[in-house]
């Protein structure tokens, strides 16, 4: 059973991630993570912009923050988030200043590997399009502890690095059109 579902763009991604949420009913068992490389002061916007077009509640992470289920919450801009477990049976955010990883912060890459670490197979992860490769290394993390995950198909991709990247690194277990990913994420919601 999945219990966390994490997203990671950059360049091209916002229209991406949008036609994700949009797609998600309001009874969506699962909290979503999403990091997306933005310039400062603007998660508030792209808070306002995917709450508008999404049935569940879209906010930025705050450090120390329960994860709900049916909940979006998004990388603060210029902090890293973190899944941190304090207690055997809950996970809460963290946000973190550490430095830049391959020259971003927030990075893809800091909440995959952290997420796998805390809900190993029952994560999902999914990395959509971008001009790094931030999430590769992320996405190795994800699979190597058993989690399930998903890149859209670098041919869709306006800027294709990010997901020609972590296709390179390991096996991951669907290459996918949008349609497709917004269909086996929706699969969550329908199985028992």
């Amino acid at each position: 059973m999945y219990r966390l579902l994490v997203i990671g763009f950059s360049a091209g991604g916002i229209p991406l991630v949008t036609q994700i949420l949009e797609s998600m009913p309001a009874d969506y068992p699962l909290p979503i993570a999403i990091v997306g490389h933005w310039p400062s002061g603007h998660e508030s916007h792209l808070a306002e912009l995917l709450g508008a077009s999404c049935q569940l509640p879209v906010s930025a992470a705050k450090d120390k923050e329960a994860i709900v289920a049916g909940r979006v919450y998004l990388a603060p801009a210029d902090y890293h988030l973190l899944i941190d477990r304090t207690m055997p049976s809950a996970a809460n955010f963290a946000l973190s200043v550490d430095a830049p990883v391959k020259s971003v912060r927030p990075s893809i890459d800091v909440l995959f590997e952290s997420a796998a670490q805390v809900f190993e197979s029952s994560l999902i992860a999914v990395l959509l399009c971008g001009a790094n490769s931030d999430g590769a290394d992320g996405m190795v993390a994800v699979k190597q502890l058993g989690g399930l995950t998903i890149v859209l198909d670098p041919q869709e991709c306006e800027f294709s690095t990010m997901p020609r990247s972590a296709i390179a690194g390991t096996t991951v277990d669907y290459v996918s059109s949008m349609d497709e990913i917004v269909s086996l994420l929706r699969s969550v919601h329908e199985k028992p």
